[in-house]
């Protein structure tokens, strides 16, 4: 009896529903801010201080992760969310991801509006930086604290840290350091399940 050789046929799968669906709303929401000339980022996906009688004023709360200011904005971000957000979502499950996903949106949304009025805060980072926290977290074994979470840390929030302090730029460094913060949270939480 021959054997037949059969072709590979090599398909795309949507492998990370939350991580691509995060990004393909992140990419319609720029082109969107590009074709209206800023209109769309500053109605849906900034949060800035606004009248709490405005129902998009909630909204925002949640959408802002999804605005960014330019091209490089929702590269920088993008790259690293695909990198790493596939790998979370494999290991946590869709669902646990998206959760840290709206909660770091909205933390980041309410603590912005109560305490930075004069400033808009649009972009994905801090939900960048609570998945990179999270991420370290992946490897726990026998409630050990993975010597990469201590350096993460380390690293990026006290690289926030120190720039907050010493940089006076347009990056919501606070930001950041609460994505940070959520994502090592529930990084615990989740071990702590286990």
């Amino acid at each position: 009896m021959a054997k037949t050789k059969q072709k590979t046929i090599l398909r795309i799968s949507f492998n990370s529903p939350v991580v691509l669906s995060f990004t393909l709303i992140c990419l319609a929401a720029y082109l969107l801010n590009c074709l209206t000339n800023g209109k769309s980022n500053l109605l849906l996906f900034e949060v800035y201080r606004s009248p709490l009688t405005n129902p998009l004023t909630y909204v925002r709360m949640f959408t802002h992760v999804f605005g960014h200011a330019s091209w490089s904005h929702l590269i920088n971000n993008m790259t690293l969310l695909l990198v790493i957000g596939p790998l979370l979502e494999e290991k946590y499950g869709s669902a646990d991801l998206l959760i840290v996903t709206v909660t770091t949106a909205f933390v980041t949304g309410i603590v912005h509006f109560i305490f930075f009025p004069g400033t808009a805060l649009l972009g994905a980072s801090g939900v960048v930086f609570a998945y990179i926290l999270l991420s370290s977290f992946a490897c726990i074994k026998d409630g050990s604290i993975p010597l990469t979470f201590i350096l993460v840390t380390i690293l990026y929030i006290g690289g926030q840290i120190v720039d907050g302090v010493f940089i006076k730029d347009n990056v919501s460094n606070l930001t950041h350091i609460i994505g940070g913060i959520i994502g090592a949270f529930f990084g615990y939480l989740s071990n702590v399940r286990k």
